[in-house]
């Protein structure tokens, strides 16, 4: 069943190295009970390591049912332990995180089969004496107890070989004595026992005895009337003890996973905490960052919808810098000629409308008020997007009869009429007499001025009578495309100086092109959401070298229960994608919480600070997609390191 064939294996400590088999062979036949004997140091748990595949010899060779382990790769070497092999560890390895039952259910994780398994875990626990304690923790049990529990894991599988390192080492003489009855009723089903000791009353419950010393077997007794027990019938086959290859998404293993991996978590609260804590404020301050942004964009396009599209604003003067002009410095007046002759500069205009601006003192019953003061045309409601919400605009009559009506703006409504309704009340502009017909949309800030701080009159009413003015103070184009306003400009400015009879270089008027305005506002927008979502990223991967970190400590703490798991039958896989499932199930729940938080934020910053603020789908998406591949990119180099490790190195680790 077993056999090596010329074992020799070398250990390098420090500087030193340690032969600790020197040319070792023995056969080991089904059903034997064999005890391994020797001082320390002798080689014996070398021995058994390589017996029990958690170890590979340096030389010689491995039979196990004919087939050389050797040629095994590391993962076969692990289906083989999970199917084949029982362990039984004086230290007993029994994690204190969770119940008896499903320590006992463990190796089932990775064997590839479909179940819980809970009722094979109690029936071995039953064997074992155990039944009444299920709900206990190996810290509510007794060292003998635990020992039991063991025993109970080992037999999970049904394995064929029993692998006992010591398995008395730690206990009193009456535990021993009730582990080796249990290890004798095993043996007699059937099972091969092989076993490890120093003493010699443990080692007589054994049909055959080795001793080692100094890497080698001195003495291989068998005792006369124990012969190895056999199942009659019993037919061994290598090909029926090795599973194939195993998926990890087999049979719903990666849920079996998760649960290691929340237990774990669950484990080290505070620790965990502190992890998921890096994470959550990085998403949450994703979340808000680019909610701020994305609210300052709607309301960045609002304001640019108030400026109209495709506009032109025509001024008289001069566009450079303090007004200064190439010429005498001459300002180009205005009138409504102008505005008709470039209206029906076809097909590049689609409506202009002129505009006198200038200020008011505005009085209702004992309430006044200082308010920009703006006479505009018909069409101007159109192009600027002032179109009135409550009430109504001029007419064309009213414009031409010059008539005392007005429409003003939400902040004027707020400091003369409080809650009430303003349409049809009578208020004084510079003392005359207007009648309210409409409030203009809201509009907000642009830069310091307050849009919706202002009157709007019809331009000759303006002009003639509040403002005294004989010319306008701008002319507001609109072109018919965007792709035609570079040819409107043209011809307006030719228009322009053909009229006032104007030099080529004369530079007494100037034409403002909205559009490049709408441009820049929208490129500062998009640049300063990229900069507050990439300084919120960078938390987001403060937080993620936290995961790590918190991981790498994590596998440092636990190297014995990885070297457990590979024991028992963990591949390398398996072991990378149990800490990959802790790294990224942390991240994504500081992800969600997160998310939470940072609308929450969002909501705050909207109702007390007045911020405009807007969070997206795309955000809360990436935001958590973000936070998970933290989680893998971060967890990977732990999970690799964990699932290097050698099962006999981790085993020995303290």
């Amino acid at each position: 069943m077993l056999q090596l064939v010329d074992v020799h294996r070398t250990y390098l400590i420090g500087e030193s190295t340690v032969q600790a088999l020197r040319g070792v062979s023995v056969t080991i036949e089904q059903g034997e009970f064999v005890a391994i004997m020797g001082a320390s140091g002798s080689g014996k748990s070398s021995l058994l390591q390589i017996l029990g595949l958690l170890d590979t010899p340096d030389k010689g060779e491995y039979l196990l049912l004919g087939h050389n382990v050797n040629s095994m790769t590391e993962d076969e070497q692990a289906g083989l332990r999970n199917k084949v092999a029982g362990f039984v560890f004086q230290q007993f390895h029994l994690l204190k995180r969770m119940n008896i039952v499903d320590n006992v259910r463990l190796p089932h994780i990775y064997s590839g089969i479909k179940g819980d398994f809970r009722k094979e875990a109690i029936e071995r626990l039953a064997l074992v004496g155990l039944e009444h304690r299920i709900d206990h923790t190996p810290n509510q049990l007794s060292g003998g107890e635990q020992q039991r529990v063991a025993i109970a894991r080992a037999l999970i599988r049904d394995p064929l070989i029993i692998f006992a390192d010591e398995p008395t080492g730690n206990l009193d003489t009456k535990n021993s004595a009730e582990i080796m009855k249990i290890l004798k009723a095993l043996h007699e089903e059937g099972k091969t026992v092989i076993m490890v000791t120093h003493e010699t009353e443990i080692a007589a419950y054994a049909g055959r005895v080795i001793t080692m010393r100094d890497g080698l077997i001195v003495s291989d007794e068998r005792k006369s009337g124990m012969e190895p027990s056999v199942n009659v019938g019993a037919e061994l086959t290598f090909e029926g003890q090795v599973a194939g290859k195993v998926s990890l998404w087999q049979n719903g293993r990666i849920s079996g996973f998760m649960q290691q991996a929340f237990q774990a978590i669950l484990a080290n609260k505070l620790r965990s905490f502190l992890s998921v804590l890096g994470i959550f404020v990085g998403v949450a301050s994703v979340i808000a960052m680019m909610a701020l942004g994305e609210g300052a964009k709607s309301a960045m396009q609002e304001q640019l919808k108030s400026m109209g599209s495709n506009m032109l604003s025509i001024r008289g003067g001069s566009a450079k810098i303090r007004g200064a002009a190439q010429g005498a410095g001459a300002v180009a007046r205005f009138t409504f000629t102008d505005v008709d002759d470039i209206s029906a500069l076809r097909p590049f205009v689609k409506n202009a409308s002129g505009v006198v601006n200038g200020a008011g003192r505005i009085v209702y019953g004992n309430k006044n008020w200082s308010s920009s003061l703006n006479g505009v045309g018909f069409d101007y409601g159109t192009m600027r997007a002032s179109l009135p919400t409550v009430g109504r605009w001029f007419t064309r009559e009213e414009i031409q009869t010059r008539d005392k009506v007005a429409i003003i703006g939400v902040t004027v409504v707020k400091e003369l009429f409080g809650g009430s309704n303003p349409i049809g009340r009578t208020i004084k502009i510079n003392r005359i007499n207007f009648k309210v017909i409409g409030i203009a949309p809201a509009k907000g800030f642009s830069g310091p001025q307050d849009e919706d701080d202002v009157v709007i009159i019809p331009v000759t009413t303006a002009m003639y009578r509040v403002l005294g003015k004989e010319y306008l103070s701008g002319i507001f184009v609109e072109v018919t495309s965007p792709t035609l306003i570079d040819q409107a400009k043209n011809a307006i400015s030719e228009q322009i100086r053909k009229r006032h009879r104007l030099k080529a270089d004369d530079d007494s008027f100037n034409i403002r092109d909205m559009t490049e305005i709408q441009k820049m506002l929208s490129s500062t927008t998009q640049t300063m959401s990229l900069l507050l979502g990439s300084i919120a990223a960078i938390s987001l991967v403060v937080g993620g070298i936290g995961i790590m970190n918190i991981m790498l400590v994590s596998v440092t703490e636990r190297t014995r229960e990885i070297g457990l798991r590979k024991a028992i039958g963990a591949r390398k896989g398996d072991i990378m994608l149990q800490f990959l499932v802790e790294s990224v199930g942390m991240t994504i729940s500081g992800g969600l919480i997160g998310v939470l938080a940072g609308i929450g934020i969002s909501l705050i910053l909207s109702f007390f600070a007045g911020w405009a603020v807007k969070t997206s789908l795309i955000s809360v998406v990436l935001a958590t997609a973000f936070s998970a591949i933290i989680g893998i990119f971060f967890g990977l180099w732990p999970a690799r390191k964990a699932a290097e490790l050698k099962p006999v190195e981790a085993l020995r680790y303290e």
